[in-house]
């Protein structure tokens, strides 16, 4: 596992080869079980494969090649209305599968929306599922990686022109979270490296002196000499 993650690059140039639709099926149930508050699952995915669909993307993002080459782009959708639905799919099958006791099932409803209050006062329920839709995107780089694909998380684009592109214009409680093309890589992209972990590790509070970056001192988190 840790040769995936380490060899993982975001790929910007796709072959046309399709994806086969058992794998993709299966990248994306890999994605779904990405953990979630209060589990209630508070993102889609669209899967766009058709070439008007991939086009608009292409162009909601200024025109960058990697939706329009790749022969599948995953739209991931944060839902911050959830905890507002009725998810009781949710509760029966946590309660009926053994995860959950009767009673935990039974309050997580109404748990769920007290925990929410907050984040909606002070404007929050965007950012609380847009972390849940960009764990899922993590999941499904590393699955896809692992199975010899390539992606591309995409963070550049016009999000009105996207959620047109998948159907939900207008949609104010519906965000989209990432842009993620997905294929066989069309080209190699070295490592770029990654800051020294003394700039971003830190311990117990956040600074640059918990990790220690005195000279010659063993770097706590890594085992090696400074």
């Amino acid at each position: 596992m840790s040769r995936v993650i380490r060899s993982r690059r975001s790929i910007r140039h796709y072959r046309p080869d399709p994806v086969p639709p058992a794998l993709l099926q299966e990248l994306i149930d890999l994605a779904l079980e990405a953990p979630s508050s209060f589990n209630l699952q508070a993102r889609s995915i669209v899967v766009v494969t058709g070439e008007p669909g991939r086009a608009a993307l292409a162009e909601a993002t200024g025109g960058q090649p990697h939706p329009r080459e790749a022969p599948v782009t995953l739209v991931f959708v944060a839902e911050s209305g959830a905890w507002r639905e009725d998810r009781g799919d949710i509760w029966e099958r946590a309660r009926r599968g053994g995860a959950w006791t009767e009673s935990f099932a039974a309050a997580s409803p109404v748990d769920a929306r007290a925990f929410y209050e907050d984040p909606r006062r002070r404007g929050l329920e965007r950012e609380c599922a847009v972390k849940d839709a960009m764990i899922a995107a993590s999941f499904l780089m590393i699955a896809a990686h692992a199975a010899g694909l390539a992606t591309s998380p995409m963070n550049g684009w016009d999000e009105a022109e996207v959620k047109q592109a998948i159907g939900v214009p207008g949609r104010d409680d519906l965000h989209i979270a990432l842009l993620l093309p997905l294929g066989r890589p069309a080209e190699t992209r070295p490592h770029p490296g990654r800051r020294d972990r003394s700039l971003t590790v830190h311990r117990e509070t956040y600074g640059p002196t918990p990790c220690g970056a005195r000279a010659g001192r063993r770097d706590q988190v890594s085992g090696e000499a400074k």
